[in-house]
C-alpha cells in the first residue's frame, strides 16, 4: 500500500522530535488523525478549543524545544490564531498545521474557506500551503528549520484532498538540523565594552529571557564590577536564585529597587531583552544593550553601545578583559533599599487579610513555600502575574510560563497542559485568575482525560482586576469588572478533578497543600480581595491624581463602602511611594 502525504508528514514529525498533536479532529484534518493512529508512537491530544492546544503546544515548546498543534478548516484555524500569537511572540518553536478545504475548491467561497495564508502570516515565520504530494515535504522541513532558529510559529497549510494523496519522494532533505553557533562581538567592540565597563562604578545589569542560559557568567560579571543585577519576568527564574547582587524586576509588576537601580546607574547593561516599557527606562545614564538580533538593538531605549552576540558566549569573551572592582558602595546601597523593598513585601504576607477578602500576596507566598524546588508554574495575565512575579521565587530549577509579550488572557490553565505533558515527572501549578479559567473553562475536561496531575490555584477575586486598577489610575469609576462566577470547586469536581474552596486565611495553607499532595489533578478556589491592588515600582503623580478622582466618582456616586474597602485593603501602599 501506497505512503499517503498524511502518512509522510507525521513521519516527519515524528523524526524532528514531535511528541504529540494538540488539536480538535474533524473533516479536513481526519487523513492526519488517522495517519497518527496507525503510526503508534506519537499523541493526539483531543483538547476541547484549538486557541487550548496552541497555549499547550507553546508552552511545550518552551520547555522541550518544539510542539506541534493543528486545526481544521474555517473555524479551527481562527481558534488557534490568538495562542499561536502567543507563542510567536514567546519565541516558542511551534509546528501549526492548518488542514483546509478541498484545493479543487480553493476560491470558490466554499463552506469554511479562509485564507491561510493571510490569517496566519502576522503570527508566523513561514506560512504556506501545499497543494501537490512534492510540495508538502519541502515546506514542511522547510517550516521546522524556521520555528527552530528563527524561535516562532511556522504554519503548513494541508488541504485535505492532498492528505490521502499519495506521498512523493523528494531530492531535498526531509530531515531536520539544529547546529548551534558562536555568536560574539568581534575583538574591537569586545575592547571598546570593556574600556567602558572599566570606565564606570555605579553599573546595573538588566536581563531578559535572552540571558537565560548565561546565568553563571551574568554572576561572575557582577562580582567583579560590583554590580546590581536586575531582570525582566521573564528572565526571574533564570537570573534570580544564586545571585548575590540581583536587586528584583522593574517594569509593570517589578519593584522599587530595580527601578531605583537601574536610576542611580552611570552605566546600564541590557543583556538579551527586550524590555518593552520604555517609561522604565533611565535616560541620563551610558547604556549599552547586547543582543542576537541586531534589528533589536536601540528601540526602546537611547543605546551608546550596541553589540550582537549570545549573552553566554559575548561574556565569555569579555570576562577576562574586565579588572576587579574594589569600591561597591553603590551595590550595597542598592541591596539596602531592596532590602526593604522586601521588608515592606512581607507586610503583605503577615496580614493574611479575612473572610473571603484573603490577600493574594499571602496566597502566593504559601504556595511558593509549599511547591517543590522544580515546580512548571503558569500565570495568568492581570493580577495572578504580579502575585507570581513577586511572590513566587526562583531555585534554579523551577520555570515559569505566562504570557508576557502577548499579554492574553486564559493562558495559563491550557499552559498547564502542555507543561505536564512535555515534563510528566514535575509538579505543574497554574496561577489562574477567575475571569482567565472563566474563558476556557471546558479544557478542564482535557486535563482529567489524559490524567494530568495539574494543580490549579484561582485567584478568585470576582473582578478584572487588572482592567479595574487601569481604570482607576486613569481616574475613571471601574465599571463592568465585577464578575458572577460559578462555584469553580464544585465545577472542577462535576469534571472530575479535586476541588477545595477557601474563604478564610487559617484555611489557606492547608487547602494547597491537600491539593499538591493529592494523586491526580486538584482546583483550589481562593476568595481574594477583590479591593487588592498592585502598585507599579514607579508611581506617577498623575497615577495618584487618577485614582484619587476615581474615587472621588465612586463616593459622589453613593460608592463609599467600596471606596473605604479599596483603602483598607491597600493601607500598606504609601509604604511604595518611599
Amino acid at each position: 500500500m501506497a505512503k499517503k502525504v498524511a502518512d509522510q508528514l507525521v513521519e516527519m514529525l515524528v523524526n524532528a522530535g514531535i511528541k504529540r498533536i494538540y488539536a480538535v479532529t474533524g473533516d479536513s484534518l481526519n487523513e492526519v488523525n488517522d495517519a497518527v493512529r496507525r503510526e503508534g508512537s506519537i499523541q493526539w491530544v483531543h483538547v476541547r478549543h484549538e486557541e487550548a492546544g496552541a497555549y499547550a503546544a507553546g508552552a511545550e515548546a518552551q520547555l522541550n524545544g518544539l510542539a506541534c498543534c493543528a486545526g481544521s478548516s474555517g473555524p479551527g484555524h481562527v481558534h488557534l490564531i490568538n495562542g499561536l500569537y502567543d507563542a510567536h511572540r514567546s519565541g516558542a518553536p511551534v509546528i501549526a498545521i492548518a488542514s483546509t478545504i478541498a484545493s479543487f475548491e480553493f476560491g470558490t467561497s466554499y463552506f469554511q474557506e479562509t485564507n491561510t495564508i493571510k490569517l496566519f502570516d502576522d503570527c508566523s515565520y513561514y506560512n504556506q500551503i501545499a497543494t501537490t504530494p512534492k510540495q508538502l515535504p519541502r515546506m514542511l522541513q522547510a517550516g521546522i528549520q524556521s520555528a527552530l532558529h528563527q524561535k516562532g510559529v511556522a504554519v503548513i497549510g494541508l488541504p485535505g484532498d492532498l492528505g490521502m494523496m499519495d506521498a512523493v519522494e523528494i531530492e531535498t532533505s526531509t530531515q531536520n538540523f539544529n547546529p548551534i553557533p558562536v555568536i560574539r562581538p568581534n575583538d574591537t567592540d569586545l575592547q571598546q565594552l570593556a574600556a567602558m565597563v572599566n570606565q564606570f562604578h555605579k553599573i546595573t545589569i538588566f536581563c531578559g529571557i535572552g540571558a537565560a542560559e548565561a546565568h553563571d557568567e551574568v554572576v561572575e560579571l557582577s562580582q567583579k564590577l560590583h554590580a546590581t543585577v536586575a531582570y525582566s519576568f521573564r528572565a526571574k527564574m533564570d537570573i534570580q536564585y544564586d545571585n548575590p547582587n540581583e536587586i528584583g524586576m522593574t517594569g509593570l509588576l517589578g519593584l522599587p529597587s530595580a527601578y531605583h537601580s537601574m536610576h542611580e546607574s552611570d552605566l546600564l547593561i541590557l543583556l538579551g531583552t527586550d524590555f518593552p516599557y520604555t517609561p522604565f527606562m533611565p535616560t541620563n545614564c551610558k547604556i549599552v544593550q547586547v543582543d542576537t538580533r541586531p534589528e533589536r538593538i536601540g528601540r526602546r531605549a537611547k543605546i551608546d553601545v550596541g553589540l550582537c552576540g549570545t549573552i553566554k558566549d559575548t561574556l565569555t569573551a569579555l570576562l577576562p578583559l574586565i579588572a576587579q572592582k574594589e569600591d561597591d558602595s553603590f551595590l550595597q546601597a542598592q541591596l539596602k533599599v531592596y532590602a526593604d523593598v522586601k521588608d515592606k513585601m512581607q507586610t503583605y504576607v503577615d496580614d493574611s487579610g479575612e473572610t473571603e477578602k484573603i490577600h493574594p500576596e499571602f496566597v502566593a507566598h504559601v504556595l511558593d513555600r509549599l511547591a517543590t524546588d522544580d515546580t512548571i508554574f503558569t500565570v495568568d495575565t492581570g493580577m495572578s502575574c504580579v502575585w507570581g512575579s513577586r511572590y513566587i521565587n526562583a531555585t534554579g530549577k523551577r520555570k515559569m510560563i505566562g504570557s508576557f509579550n502577548h499579554g492574553s488572557m486564559a493562558n495559563a490553565m491550557p499552559q498547564a497542559i502542555g507543561a505536564a505533558l512535555a515534563r510528566p515527572g514535575q509538579q505543574v501549578i497554574a496561577l489562574c485568575g477567575d475571569g482567565g479559567l472563566s474563558m476556557l473553562l471546558g479544557d478542564l475536561a482535557t486535563i482529567v482525560q489524559y490524567k494530568l496531575p495539574v494543580k490549579i490555584i484561582v485567584f478568585n477575586n470576582r473582578s478584572l482586576g487588572m482592567v479595574k486598577l487601569e481604570m482607576e489610575v486613569a481616574g475613571l469609576p471601574d465599571w463592568q469588572t465585577d464578575m458572577y462566577n460559578p462555584d469553580f470547586a464544585l465545577v472542577a469536581q462535576a469534571m472530575g478533578i479535586k476541588g477545595f474552596t477557601v474563604t478564610e486565611p487559617d484555611q489557606v495553607r492547608q487547602a494547597i497543600s491537600d491539593a499538591l499532595a493529592f494523586d491526580g489533578p486538584a482546583l483550589v478556589n481562593v476568595f481574594t480581595d477583590p479591593n487588592a491592588l498592585a502598585m507599579p515600582p514607579k508611581i506617577e503623580l498623575k497615577q495618584v491624581a487618577g485614582m484619587a478622582v476615581s474615587m472621588t466618582k465612586l463616593i459622589l456616586n453613593g460608592q463609599m463602602n467600596e471606596v473605604l474597602d479599596t483603602v483598607k485593603a491597600n493601607y500598606k501602599h504609601p509604604k511604595d511611594l518611599l
